[in-house]
């Protein structure tokens, strides 16, 4: 056989390996790709893994009348849990974000909004005065117990930042920023948490 023959053999040999390799990682690579969260972000940050998962904490913080409340994730629902500031400006765009967001899908995800920066109900009210927040679930840390979870796994890195608890009550990961919620990369986010339960 002369050389040429055999070199076109050894070429079609290889390039039937090759495409064989790659027909196989394929569906490989697609199974790896469902297992990852869709991509979200806002600004210079997008939404990023919280690993090991651990489970939300009870939180027990005061709402915006002064009364005791014990947050806490509830099994088969979303929860977003948001850490804001009086003094944020941002937050003056995100809390009406997640307002919105909570009206649109009132059965399916819970929104829990923290400020942490004071304990000072009527400073909280006038800051939120202003924002259309109305069916926003709003509370001061008013027992330390935010600032304390965030010691174990709410990590304060900026503000606002919001986490988001899976169905399973286990932390997820985080945003931080005002990212759009109702935008299709935000929705495409809650339905692959929604979907994960």
């Amino acid at each position: 056989m002369r050389d040429d023959a055999r070199e076109g053999i050894a070429m079609s040999r290889r390039s039937i390996l090759m495409a064989a390799a790659a027909s196989l990682a394929v569906p490989h690579a697609a199974r790896a790709q469902e297992s990852w969260p869709p991509v979200f972000e806002a600004g210079r940050s997008q939404f990023t893994l919280v690993r090991p998962h651990a489970s939300m904490p009870q939180l027990r913080l005061q709402d915006l009348h002064g009364r005791d409340a014990v947050v806490e994730a509830k099994p088969g629902r979303i929860t977003l849990v948001n850490f804001w500031a009086t003094w944020c400006a941002a937050c003056k765009l995100d809390l009406p974000t997640l307002a919105s967001l909570k009206a649109s899908r009132p059965d399916r995800l819970d929104i829990v909004a923290i400020c942490t920066d004071t304990k000072d109900l009527g400073k909280i009210r006038s800051f939120l005065g202003g924002l259309a927040v109305k069916d926003l679930a709003c509370y001061a840390d008013a027992y330390g117990a935010a600032a304390e979870a965030s010691k174990a796994m709410f990590s304060i890195l900026g503000m606002p930042i919001t986490y988001l608890v899976g169905a399973s009550g286990r932390v997820e990961g985080y945003i931080m920023g005002a990212p759009d919620w109702l935008s299709p990369a935000g929705a495409r986010l809650l339905q692959f948490y929604r979907e994960q339960a």
